[in-house]
């Protein structure tokens, strides 16, 4: 019989040990997960303090330090989808990116916590000079582990969130664990998913009794999706694309599939990421009315001919000379291919370049400095920008209610009796939802990952595992979606700090700062949303400047470690510094999967 053994014996994960099938009845699946989460996190609590013991040693052990380390965030990764799914907020200075946390709705900025930044105070060498900040870190942990306790020690875990969590879980290994987003140092990216996979079977057999079908399935796809992870501990290597289309499309398929088997009650909710999904390329995958702003903002057929109308119509603008459509046009993926475009009355450039609308919908933010939340927002802060369209939407309207073909539009799109105008509103719903018709998720990389073998060829393939991988790319542009919008819960989209330059040839940062200019924090200096990697190909230049012409000068930029990496004095980069190391070919194997972004 084979077996993996993980650090210190904490994981033992055994091919064919664990049998959905042989559990005999007693109590209800979620008590028992419910006092194995306390278990857990007590494990968690002991060797956070065993760490935190060896750092204190008046002569520390860097590799004792190391293995400690190694050990407490694999006791955590065994918890990690409940922590994650029922603690969100306390998740994320245990196990979120090593970067301020800010509150939007009180400018709160929270400073970075958790085993990341443990993570860089420990590897690649241990630096003495931060044993107190390191001190510092366990004791945060130890805190969360008192809130883990309180927590899970008072609420009451149904099965659809155990179901619902599970899937989370598998979901977030395949956008965050295997790309190494929070072990950038260590890497032990294949390791670490294992533990968290190996958990998850085991949280789920206590539904497998053995009147019960589906179970001993569930049990074979996970062991198959650990043992492929335990065959491979090379971070550059280890084949991605592989792994998703052999064995976590097929998992979390199974998962739904026994979940419906035993008619387990679903409370539905508002998210991006639709319960019913069954893996993260569904074609319905993704809500496209997530962000609305409410439920009668959801797009219809109606709203969405009646938007197209308003899209292209420069009678919204001041001059009536500027629509919408006139930066964001059809024939070039929805942008117009300047670097920048001139004010509205005369040849002065605006301030940034115009982003694609393909997709926007999947973000909760707009703008690069992310100064609205809805697509609503979005269209009336540019109609009445004095640059954009100096229009005025209460002109606009007016004028609108005087046109016969418009009033008969809005009748439909928003029926009411006794109708004796146009509201401000309609109109930035209506062109709000003609955005949200605009998510097209079907590119060639789409069809291969809902299995078209043919759909991509091997350099392509090599280029996603490359992007997933060595690269880094998708430590920020988060696969699926390949924007910001962070998974699996998609509750918020981030922005970075790259050090972009003023211009191609400069070495000096572009005088925009960013989100800094909308709220004043500094990690916000120079911060900008990450846009979407999808149809790139097709909307040259790039950065919120337009600074690059094409793609092969954005992948040196990044191969060279952004800003920081030519030389320029960036304190607050995002971006790691160091070089990537990316040969030619791999850099041209990057941008060839790229391409296979483009939605068709």
């Amino acid at each position: 019989m084979k077996k993996f053994v993980f650090m210190g014996g904490l994981l033992v994960i055994t091919a064919g040990c664990i049998f959905f099938s042989c559990r005999q009845r007693g109590p209800a699946p979620e008590k028992v997960i419910a006092q194995e989460l306390l278990a857990q996190v007590d494990r968690f609590a002991a060797l956070c303090g065993r760490l935190q013991t060896a750092a204190a040693a008046p002569v520390a052990d860097e590799r004792q330090l190391q293995d400690l380390f190694l050990q407490t965030r694999l006791a955590y990764k065994n918890f990690e989808w409940a922590a994650e799914y029922f603690v969100p907020v306390t998740s994320r200075f245990v196990n979120g990116p090593p970067v301020q946390e800010v509150e939007m709705s009180s400018h709160q900025v929270f400073e970075p916590a958790g085993l990341q930044v443990i993570e860089s105070t420990l590897f690649p060498k241990y630096d003495s000079s931060l044993k107190p900040a390191l001190i510092r870190q366990l004791t945060l942990l130890q805190s969360a582990c008192n809130k883990y306790k309180t927590h899970f020690g008072n609420i009451d875990i149904f099965d659809w969130q155990v179901f619902d969590a599970a899937k989370l879980e598998v979901f977030r290994i395949v956008t965050l664990g295997i790309s190494g987003f929070d072990n950038p140092l260590t890497l032990k990216s294949m390791m670490e998913s294992a533990a968290s996979l190996a958990s998850l079977r085991e949280v789920l057999s206590y539904y497998g009794d053995a009147d019960r079908v589906g179970a001993d399935n569930l049990k074979e796809k996970f062991d198959a999706a650990v043992r492929y992870l335990a065959g491979t501990s090379d971070f550059n290597s280890f084949d991605r694309a592989e792994f998703i289309t052999g064995y976590c499309n097929h998992l979390t398929v199974s998962l739904s599939d026994f979940e419906e088997k035993l008619k387990i009650h679903v409370i539905r909710y508002n998210r991006l990421l639709n319960q019913d999904a069954k893996t993260l390329f569904d074609t319905n995958a993704f809500n496209i009315n997530a962000y609305a702003p409410d439920p009668s903002s959801f797009l219809s057929s109606e709203k969405i001919a009646l938007g197209k109308v308003l899209f292209a119509d420069p009678a919204l603008s001041g001059t009536g000379t500027r629509s919408c459509q006139s930066c964001h046009q059809p024939g070039k993926a929805f942008t117009d291919g300047l670097v920048k475009n001139t004010v509205i009355d005369g040849n002065t450039l605006l301030t940034r370049n115009t982003p694609t609308l393909l997709n926007a919908a999947l973000q909760p933010s707009q703008f690069y400095d992310m100064r609205v939340n809805t697509l609503e927002d979005q269209s009336l802060t540019v109609i009445q920008n004095i640059l954009e369209m100096h229009g005025s939407m209460k002109l606009s309207v007016e004028g609108l209610w005087k046109d016969g073909r418009y009033r008969a539009l809005f009748s439909k799109a928003f029926p009411k009796k006794d109708r004796t105008g146009i509201d401000t509103l309609e109109v930035m719903n209506a062109i709000g939802s003609y955005v949200r018709s605009l998510v097209l998720l079907n590119s060639r990389f789409d069809e291969y990952m809902r299995g078209d073998k043919t759909a991509m060829n091997a350099d392509e393939i090599s280029g996603f595992n490359l992007f997933m991988g060595k690269a880094k790319c998708a430590t920020c542009h988060y696969m699926p979606l390949f924007n910001g919008t962070f998974p699996p819960r998609y509750v918020k989209t981030e922005s970075e700090v790259v050090g972009v330059p003023g211009d191609s040839l400069s070495k000096k940062i572009d005088d925009d700062m960013g989100r800094y200019a909308i709220v004043k924090i500094e990690s916000f200096r120079h911060a900008f949303k990450i846009p979407t990697v999808r149809n790139a190909a097709r909307t040259a230049p790039y950065m919120h400047n337009g600074v690059f012409t094409t793609l092969e000068q954005v992948m040196d930029f990044y191969n060279k470690g952004g800003g920081a990496g030519l030389g320029m004095k960036i304190d607050n980069q995002t971006l790691p510094f160091d070089k990537l190391e990316l040969t030619k070919k791999e850099r041209e194997e990057v941008i060839t999967f790229i391409k296979s972004l483009d939605s068709r």
